[in-house]
């Protein structure tokens, strides 16, 4: 009994705990909606549906999760939990779950994906409000509650509303900074930012920054630009240029005045610039103030127009290619023809040389009066030349010289010969044409005092070509032939054929005629007749003819072997043929004589033979006689021993083994015996 109460008291904890059993159903995680604007709240509940065995309480640990990052945890007695995000951001945007753990179990939510649309409106600073021209302005733009990488978007606003931009993207940090260089004319400047962000979730775009207002502050005015000359300037006036501007401090500021690409005038530190000079036509046009300090920079323009005093001289020439000694005259003109000082002057060098003070020059020309001439008239200071002349004086031509760049009067067909004409006296440009035959072939001119090179292919055979050159250039009478010049074509080697008579072969110790033939080439043509693998020739000989025979005697079997033939000529390519190969055979007094020793090796074999087998017959007679008494002995012996036993009855002899059964002879003594019988009939033909 006791054994029962103690059994029972010791089972009912365990029947208590069987009492506390839970199961966990369903966790879910929920949030009123999975879009939410920025600034606004994400509200997370995570809810718990547990089955339990009887009713009792349960600790549950509730933890949320972020992109599979840990969040907040809780503990509560409570089916649900909740988490409040507060005010959202576009970093808040992500895949949350939550997971519930009661009584050693657990399970998690399924993924909730909410979105965070907008972004918080970013502030810019500067880092300073006022700023002169040529300065830049420093601004800052930043998204302190949002999270990188972003994109930075400055805007300068114009007073016209235009936009100028600037991008700069951030990876790391929440802010940017950037500089806007101040411009001519800018006053007060509005700046604003914009941020935007592009990430997994998607693209947002922030509402525009704070507006910042810079102002700038103007070193110095626009510059004035004046001219003190009168209205009306004419060539040799007296002309003043003045450029100004007024400082707001002391700048060391820099003045240019030019005009077109030159400047004319500067000064560093002045507030003022003048620039003076005489008129002339040159100074028409248009004139430029530039005021400059660091990046700042402003201008402004003016006209001025020079009218003219008197019109630019006008030189004529009677001619401008003339020959030796022939007559030049030179006149100046000028257009409504004022009181000037005229002179005429001929350059180079490059100041002129003055050759008469006068409207007009007259001269006998030579080759060195070749040059510029020009016209100058001077009215009160003022200067003016006409345009250049240039005259030319020519020489006439020497008598050409024609020559061969490679000094050699011969070429090979197929080559390119190269010929040069020459006149060593005569103003060019000169012009050389080169004849072959009557044939003109090419005319070159030259611009200076050397050769013309000409070029001519030889393309046909023709032993003997005449070439010669005629110079020539723009004097009146001048144009000269040089000497004529043959040229030697020289046709190369080619078709060689290479064979021998008797072909192939040549008895030993006879004669064998070699034949080497070309099928074109110019005369003489070298032979040469070579064994393989020799370096010198059997046979070197120059042929006026384009074939050569060369007998070779005693042709012997060293002779045998593989044979070539070379030919050349003054076109310096070697031409070889193919190989020809010769063997050396039998002479026919050697064939005769083997033949004749083989006849007679045969006869006497023959013979040999004949004795032999007449021999043997001989020998084969006394034989057969002994073979008959032999066998009728033994007839009689077999009559008298009828019903005997043979072996037993009749003496064996010596060289028998005895056996009760089988009396064998030995093979060894059978043949000695039969060879002894052999033998003795052989040494005694008389026997019986």
């Amino acid at each position: 009994m006791y054994f029962a109460v103690l059994m029972i008291l010791l089972h009912c904890p365990s029947l208590k705990a069987q009492d506390n059993v839970i199961t966990i159903n369903k966790v879910e995680l929920t949030v009123p909606s999975p879009k939410v604007k920025n600034g606004k709240s994400i509200e997370l509940t995570c809810i718990v549906d547990i089955s339990k065995s009887a009713s009792f309480q349960i600790q549950h640990a509730f933890s949320f999760y972020k992109d599979d990052s840990p969040l907040y945890n809780t503990t509560s007695e409570q089916d649900r939990a909740r988490y409040k995000i507060f005010p959202a951001r576009f970093a808040d945007s992500g895949s949350y779950k939550c997971s519930v753990e009661a009584s050693g179990k657990s399970k998690s939510s399924n993924d909730l994906v909410v979105q965070v649309k907008g972004l918080s409106q970013p502030k810019l600073t500067a880092l300073k409000t006022e700023v002169t021209e040529g300065e830049v302005v420093t601004l800052r733009c930043e998204e302190p509650e949002e999270k990188p990488p972003f994109i930075f978007l400055f805007n300068k606003i114009s007073p016209n509303q235009q936009l100028q931009a600037k991008k700069k993207q951030e990876l790391k940090e929440n802010f940017a900074s950037v500089d806007f260089p101040v411009e001519e004319g800018d006053r007060i400047l509005r700046f604003h930012c914009i941020v935007t962000v592009n990430s997994a979730v998607g693209f947002e775009k922030s509402e525009a920054s704070n507006i910042t207002l810079v102002t700038v502050v103007e070193p110095f005015s626009h510059p004035k630009l004046t001219s003190k000359s009168p209205w009306n300037v004419t060539e040799g006036d007296r002309i003043d240029i003045v450029c100004t501007t007024i400082l707001a401090r002391k700048y060391e500021i820099e003045i240019l005045i030019q005009k077109d690409r030159r400047i004319l005038n500067s000064t560093r530190g002045q507030n003022s610039l003048t620039y003076s000079a005489i008129a002339t036509m040159e100074d028409n046009g248009n004139y430029t103030c530039k005021v400059e300090l660091g990046r700042v920079s402003k201008t402004t323009s003016m006209n001025l127009v020079v009218e003219e005093l008197f019109a630019k001289p006008i030189l004529t020439p009677s001619l401008t290619d003339l020959d030796e000694n022939q007559r030049l005259s030179l006149w100046c003109h000028i257009n409504g023809s004022p009181k000037a000082n005229v002179s005429i002057i001929k350059r180079p060098p490059k100041n002129g040389t003055l050759l008469k003070t006068s409207s007009n020059f007259t001269i006998q020309v030579q080759v060195n009066d070749t040059g510029s001439y020009v016209c100058r008239a001077e009215i009160k200071g003022i200067i003016k030349e006409s345009n250049p002349v240039q005259i030319t004086v020519y020489a006439p031509v020497s008598e050409p010289v024609l020559s061969v760049a490679n000094l050699s009067t011969e070429m090979v067909l197929g080559e390119t010969l190269m010929l040069r004409c020459q006149s060593m006296s005569g103003t060019p440009p000169i012009n050389y044409t080169l004849f072959r035959g009557n044939r003109l072939i090419h005319t070159i001119t030259v611009f200076n005092n050397t050769y013309a090179e000409f070029r001519d292919k030889q393309t046909k055979l023709n032993n003997l070509r005449e070439y010669r050159c005629e110079a020539s250039n723009r004097h009146a009478y001048a144009k000269r032939s040089s000497y004529k010049m043959n040229i030697t074509v020289i046709a190369p080697v080619r078709n060689i054929s290479f064979g021998s008579l008797p072909h192939g072969e040549v008895e030993d110790g006879g004669n064998i005629n070699f034949l080497c033939i070309v099928g074109e080439g110019s005369l003489p043509i070298n032979f040469r007749i070579f064994k393989e693998n020799d370096q010198k020739p059997l046979f070197n000989e120059s042929k006026m003819e384009t074939r050569v025979l060369w007998q070779k005697e005693s042709f012997s079997k060293q002779d045998a072997g593989k044979y070539f033939c070379e030919a050349s000529n003054r076109a310096r390519a070697t031409v070889r043929s193919n190989l020809l190969t010769v063997k050396v055979i039998l002479a026919s007094w050697q064939k005769g004589f083997i033949a004749l020793f083989v006849l007679a090796v045969i006869a006497i074999a023959a013979s040999g033979f004949w004795w032999y087998w007449h021999k043997k017959e001989k020998g084969k007679h006394p034989s057969m006689e002994m073979s008959g008494s032999t066998a009728a002995t033994n007839s009689t012996s077999e009559k008298q021993a009828s019903g005997q036993n043979h072996y037993t009855e009749f003496y064996p002899g010596p060289g028998y083994i005895e056996d009760s059964e089988n009396p064998v002879k030995s093979a060894d003594e059978n043949k000695d015996s039969g060879e002894n019988r052999h033998s003795r009939i052989e040494g005694s033909p008389d026997a019986t």
